[in-house]
């Protein structure tokens, strides 16, 4: 609710205010530079708002950060990973920092985007590095997705599974937000 985020002269975000239903897949609409990425980066807590609240699960997005992380699978805009470590050795750290993953399930996520976890993540293209992403968030089967613009990058093929990978989840009940400049996208 009224969430407003100034960065100085530079264009922010001013009294944006929405309600997502748990189980629904909430398309984030808007172009480029039209404040998505700051709106998601408050929801996560990775900046802090200069007015208004915003809640998670129920949970103040400031004051209960920690619990809502665990909730949330997210899939920043832009990806900064080490780029000596492989695809494989990322995913093992982040189910490491979630406490554990089903090994099945990740494996099924890496065959379905056809990614190699072998390669290492500089070496990647840069679908690929978007791939290792969607993963990442997917893998801990989160109550919550928040992904920002998650197709980018991706083949056409990828973007389809990428889509079936959205459906499920909302079948299951879980929610999904996620932000993008492409209206047939959402």
């Amino acid at each position: 609710q009224g969430l407003t985020k100034s960065y100085g002269k530079k264009r922010g975000i001013t009294d944006v205010s929405f309600q997502v239903e748990e189980g629904e897949v909430f398309g984030f609409l808007g172009p480029n530079g039209a404040g998505k990425t700051t709106t998601i980066r408050l929801l996560m807590a990775l900046l802090h708002g200069d007015a208004g609240t915003a809640r998670i699960a129920g949970l103040d997005v400031w004051q209960q950060s920690v619990e809502i992380k665990r909730l949330v699978g997210y899939l920043p805009g832009e990806l900064s990973l080490d780029p000596n470590l492989t695809g494989g050795q990322i995913l093992e750290y982040f189910g490491h920092l979630r406490g554990g993953i089903d090994q099945a399930y990740l494996k099924q996520l890496i065959a379905r985007l056809d990614c190699d976890p072998s390669r290492k993540f500089r070496q990647y293209s840069s679908g690929n590095k978007r791939k290792i992403g969607i993963i990442q968030a997917f893998m801990h089967r989160p109550r919550v997705l928040i992904l920002d613009e998650p197709t980018s990058g991706l083949d056409p093929l990828n973007q389809q599974e990428f889509d079936r990978m959205v459906k499920e989840v909302r079948e299951e009940g879980r929610t999904v937000f996620l932000s993008s400049h492409i209206l047939t996208e959402v």
